[in-house]
């Protein structure tokens, strides 16, 4: 079985959906909490910023994946493999991803604070 293989299999997918529920990651816990209005848009744009660059990452996984995998073959498993890696991007995301909204969050609020009002 192949690591794509294995990351696409029923019990992975499961495995995936716990992990993005808890929510127990080191990033989201040592992530800073947004108090005003354009800190929560700036740790909105910083999470969305991450899942869209997960769901690059992981279309490119089930890109190199071909036939095999939870959708198998068929006229419409591409759309549905862009569903399933856009929600998994998300979900990593909301969960505290890999750690990059952390730090694009703390550079948008840097660059705020060095802006003149």
């Amino acid at each position: 079985m192949t690591a794509m293989q294995a990351f696409a299999s029923p019990s992975a997918t499961v495995a995936l959906d716990a992990l993005a529920a808890s929510g127990t990651t080191s990033a989201a816990k040592s992530a800073a909490k947004p108090t005003s209005d354009s800190q929560v848009k700036a740790h909105a744009a910083a999470v969305n910023f991450e899942a869209q660059f997960l769901n690059s990452m992981f279309s490119e996984m089930f890109t190199a994946m071909g036939d095999d995998g939870p959708l198998g073959d068929g006229q419409g498993v591409g759309v549905w493999r862009s569903f399933l890696s856009e929600q998994y991007a998300k979900s990593f995301a909301k969960a505290g991803g890999i750690g990059l909204a952390d730090h694009v969050y703390r550079a948008l609020i840097a660059h705020q604070e060095a802006r003149p009002s």
